[in-house]
């Protein structure tokens, strides 16, 4: 899995404050720092439409069509895939769950379904059947890539509830990864969110 920041809004967490102040008039009151002090208290009052002033663009590869299927379901979201009715996946590559790939006879049953899956592709293209419809038989495991813009509310939206241990492992990694990013970036705004590395999975936790 690759996750790569391609924008933020520059000075999120100020133009954040900026915005939200709007609501009390209270532009005086900016400062020094002041924005760490309003996302937070924003954050706690659960003022959080705020926060969707700043977006944040990530390119996500190297994940499944399982993965991405999950992600589409995000209204909140711009997303642009790739294509499998204008890509040749005649040589597509899979994603395989350590699940599988640990266990002998589960690895030899899905790598064998993959070539048979592969051939059966490519033997359709060759009787003359379009890409668009010979995708039909490829399946969640095939390897795809998109871009997922989402406003910070949504980000925080998305982080909680995949980071969750109830997720599958694949859009939990995601979810941390991404995190580990934001965190970088806009602090504030994820700082009640905690990476619990032994368990692989992300927790909201009580600042106060």
């Amino acid at each position: 899995m690759k996750i790569e920041l391609l924008f933020i809004t520059p000075e999120a967490e100020k133009l954040i404050e900026s915005a939200g102040r709007t609501s009390y008039l209270s532009f005086d009151k900016q400062g020094n720092d002041s924005e760490k002090r309003f996302v937070r208290m924003l954050i706690k009052r659960g003022h959080t439409s705020v926060l969707e002033h700043a977006y944040a663009t990530f390119r996500i590869s190297e994940i499944s069509r399982a993965l991405t299927h999950q992600l589409v379901r995000h209204r909140f979201c711009s997303i642009t895939q790739q294509s499998q009715r204008y890509i040749d996946e005649k040589n597509f590559h899979y994603i395989e769950p350590s699940s599988i790939k640990n266990n002998s006879d589960a690895h030899a049953l899905f790598i064998s379904l993959m070539e048979r899956i592969r051939n059966a592709y490519i033997e359709l293209k060759n009787l003359g059947i379009k890409k668009e419809d010979a995708r039909f038989v490829l399946p969640n495991a095939t390897e795809s890539q998109l871009v997922l813009t989402a406003n910070l509310r949504e980000w925080r939206h998305i982080i909680e509830l995949r980071g969750d241990l109830a997720a599958q492992w694949e859009i939990r990694i995601m979810a941390i990864e991404i995190l580990n990013i934001l965190k970088q970036k806009v602090p504030t705004v994820f700082e009640d969110f905690k990476i619990i590395k032994e368990k692989n999975i992300i927790q909201r936790i009580n600042l106060e």
